[in-house]
């Protein structure tokens, strides 16, 4: 099957900008990978005694064997987030298995995952996204003992994967396989779930309703089973072929999960003698890249990664913008619907066929690179298979012929939609991004007055107050990466769909984010440049009306050009935002932040 012409044009467009940045990071890997096949050959025997100290005897005598591959472990254990407490298990299974296959194995660090769950609302919110840069700072801390030939990678939630996967481009050098731990088993149903947020938002039941609703939905070790950041990100690990085939979407404390786990890195012990899988930096390229956001766009995935596969992109020296994603949305079909697109949840799209389908759906109708290297070797063939156990032994099988739920899965012949899940939203207020997938085509065009905030809170209370009955656009501003660390607004989902659902059209701008729940309210996010750094969205007073368009991608604000140019931005009050709970530590991260659409980290864009 020929590739689609517009894939051709994106993928050639982002080789062509990416060209000096691309090679200069490929020279610096190079430079990494000609210093020694082995990293601990070149360390003194003072470093290297300080590098096998802890380990059983028995297992340093073969840590001083040249070839004897040894593996790096990260690991983003920590038993309060429930995606990552099944992790506690897997550096012992990662070393029995390497010393069966001829290695050995090591935890060389550990990085924060904090739970967007949690956080939502509270200060904690504030220190979100950069925790993606800090995990990927203690990745490179993990691997700068140079003690490994490959690396396993242990992450799953919103900012983890794409902070390891940051990191773990900075020792590029490096093969590696990124290990997932699975979704948590169905809880109680969505349409239960959002039904009772609803009935709280409008006061109609107590908290005890709610938090009983709440734990009947998280109510286990696993990822949550929403089609949000975290699972967005295991589609885009196999999509990128730094996964398993098929490895995403089995419950953890299964013996599929472990046996994948194993064979992880049995196959990556395998991969370095042979050197079948290459370093990451150079396996991972523009046509990666692209597969991830064709995934991305296929399954209606979250918009945090408009910004995380940015981020990731540019640690690799490959630069993409919104207008790639934009491009590529308006040629893929849209394959899935999870909540919050539909009322199944990951685990239901899993039975239905899963990745697997999907991945074949694309690559047999022109829709995905296939000219790509992957842990499994060249090629995505390896990804339209899933993993079964025979007699406790793993093989892989093709994919089902047909969806076995044609409400949660379709063939690209018969999709949800002609075009993917995300778009690009510009004009006089600058650019954002909206997740489309979930948004009713009624409420897809707005034009009303807008209302304007500097904080959701006081959103809450205007909505509280009864103030916002009517048709109008939320405009919530300073909520971008340098004003506040850029937090997620998920709180203000629950009111503004309650609005939608009494008859008034309604629609959100922000210069903050969402969520990967993002639902039904048409909300244009991830505004650049933030009000802090000028942007137009700073500029926006009550009452002038606006144009919202998701369907030609038009957002404006309805004045003429001379007025609109004359007008200021206010100096906003942050002081609130400074300090406490950690803030006042990430002052330089605010401080030197990129805007949106070139990843808003903390690294300034600069990797690139």
């Amino acid at each position: 099957m020929n590739l689609h012409p517009t894939l051709t044009a994106v993928t050639e467009r982002i080789i062509a900008r990416s060209r000096p940045a691309r090679e200069a990071y490929l020279a610096r890997i190079r430079a990494a990978a000609r210093q020694g096949r082995v990293s601990r050959e070149r360390l003194g025997c003072s470093n290297l005694a300080h590098g096998y100290a802890a380990m059983p005897d028995v297992i340093k005598i073969e840590m001083q064997k040249p070839d004897v591959p040894n593996l790096g472990i990260i690991t983003s254990y920590n038993d309060m987030v429930s995606a990552h407490q099944p992790f506690k298990d897997f550096p012992d299974w990662i070393k029995e298995e390497a010393q069966k296959h001829g290695a050995t194995a090591q935890v060389a660090g550990g990085t924060p995952a904090m739970c967007d769950g949690i956080t939502q609302g509270y200060e904690g919110m504030e220190l979100s996204l950069f925790s993606r840069d800090v995990i990927a700072m203690s990745t490179a801390v993990g691997l700068s003992h140079q003690m490994f030939d490959g690396a396993l990678y242990f992450g799953v939630c919103d900012k983890i994967v794409p902070g390891l996967m940051i990191g773990a481009l900075s020792c590029g050098h490096l093969p590696g396989i990124f290990v997932p731990a699975g979704p948590m088993a169905s809880g109680i149903g969505n349409k239960e779930k959002a039904r009772t947020r609803q009935l709280f938002a409008e006061g109609k039941v107590g908290r005890d309703a709610l938090l009983a609703s709440e734990m009947a939905s998280y109510h286990s070790p696993g990822t949550c089973t929403f089609y949000g950041t975290a699972n967005s990100n295991q589609m885009m690990m196999e999509m990128m072929g730094v996964h398993l085939p098929a490895a995403a979407f089995f419950n953890p404390y299964t013996p599929m999960r472990e046996a994948l786990t194993r064979h992880a890195a049995a196959h990556l012990v395998t991969g370095i003698r042979s050197g079948s899988i290459k370093p990451l930096g150079e396996m991972l390229d523009e046509k990666s890249f692209v597969n991830a956001v064709i995934g991305l766009m296929a399954t209606g995935g979250s918009t945090n990664h408009t910004i995380h596969l940015i981020a990731m992109a540019r640690a690799a020296g490959i630069i993409l913008n919104w207008d790639d994603f934009d491009a590529l949305s308006s040629v893929i079909p849209l394959l899935i619907r999870v909540y919050p697109n539909g009322q199944a949840d990951v685990n239901h799209f899993a039975a239905a066929g899963g990745l697997p389908f999907v991945i074949r759906e694309l690559h047999g109708n022109g829709l995905l690179h296939d000219d790509v290297e992957t842990v499994m070797g060249r090629g995505m063939a390896a990804y339209t298979q899933e993993p079964f156990l025979r007699e406790g032994r793993l093989i892989w099988l093709d994919a089902v012929a047909e969806s076995r739920d044609t409400e949660i899965l379709r063939t690209v012949s018969a999709p949800f939609s002609p075009d993917g899940g995300l778009k690009l939203m510009k004009g006089n207020i600058g650019r954002g991004v909206i997740k489309v997938s979930a948004v009713r085509d009624s409420h897809r065009v707005i034009e009303a007055p807008a209302i304007v905030f500097d904080d959701q809170k006081d959103v809450l209370a205007a909505f509280e107050r009864g103030e916002l009955e009517r048709d109008f656009v939320c405009v919530v501003r300073f909520q971008g990466p340098r004003a506040n660390g850029m937090p997620e607004l998920h709180k203000l989902t629950p009111p503004l769909a309650i609005l939608l659902d009494r008859g008034f059209r309604v629609a959100l701008i922000t210069d903050g984010r969402m969520s990967g729940a993002s639902g039904k309210v048409p909300a244009a996010i991830h505004m650049s440049p933030e009000a802090l750094n000028g942007g137009a969205i700073g500029k926006i007073r009550t009452g002038d009306m606006i144009r919202f368009d998701s369907h030609t991608g038009e957002l404006n604000v309805l004045t003429d050009e001379k007025t609109w140019a004359a007008r200021d931005i206010p100096a906003p009050d942050l002081s609130g935002n400074e300090a406490g709970i950690g803030r006042e530590l990430f002052a330089g991260f605010r401080a030197q932040a990129a805007d949106a659409e070139q990843g808003a980290a903390c690294f300034g864009g600069r990797f690139a």
